[in-house]
């Protein structure tokens, strides 16, 4: 695998449904090196900070094979960046992750945390309402990293996949559980023991409560 694409996304304003937002989902590709540190990449835009970036989610990958399919199924090119992500892999399909799994681009190391979970943002920059829908029902959902090993990279740099000793699930599995409406303790508890990411484990944590609650009414 390599690296085909480092991607910068700037502010910008875009139509959301009614609504005016501002946000940093139009990336485009970048030449020369990149630093990468705990937050990800400096001059990276982040609209919405409550549900996007932070150490836990500090950068965002997704697979050339994840785009091909894309191509295909909309019928035409999508540019690198296109959804959102900061570094485009070759050979990688981001349902085969696993929560854990690491990435290795030169001094850098990234570690998968979760998966990506569509929004109205995402659908507005693809300019069709049913888009987060169809992400959904894709099963390709990318993935979010922590930045274990800060450093530098560039577009065209080698990346080592590096799997996950310990217990965990992989990505496909948390993104789907997350459209699951009746969630069960066993599940939960089987995504919370990985190492997820903080937003996740907050959100999941919320949902086993309502499980253990529901169990002793």
């Amino acid at each position: 695998m390599h690296l085909s694409s480092v991607n910068i996304g700037t502010k910008r304003d875009q139509q959301n449904g009614h609504e005016n937002e501002t946000t940093g989902i139009y990336k485009t590709s970048t030449t020369g090196r990149v630093q990468i540190s705990a937050i990800g990449i400096e001059q990276d835009f982040i609209g919405d900070q409550k549900n996007h970036g932070g150490p836990d989610q500090a950068i965002y990958v997704y697979g050339t094979p994840d785009y091909d399919w894309w191509t295909r199924e909309l019928g035409k090119e999508l540019e690198p960046g296109t959804f959102g992500e900061n570094l485009t892999v070759s050979d990688l399909e981001s349902a085969r992750l696993n929560i854990g799994d690491r990435l290795r681009i030169g001094t850098v190391t990234l570690e998968v945390t979760a998966p990506r979970i569509p929004c109205s943002t995402l659908a507005a920059r693809m300019g069709d309402p049913k888009f987060a829908k169809k992400y959904r029902h894709a099963d390709r959902p990318g993935v979010y990293c922590r930045v274990v090993q800060s450093g530098s990279v560039h577009a065209g740099e080698a990346v080592e996949l590096l799997p996950y000793a310990g217990e965990t699930v992989s990505a496909l599995e948390m993104f789907r559980e997350h459209f699951t409406a009746d969630k069960d303790e066993v599940t939960l508890r089987r995504i919370l023991r990985a190492p997820i990411s903080l937003r996740a484990r907050a959100e999941l944590g919320r949902e086993l409560r309502k499980v253990l609650l529901g169990r002793e009414a």
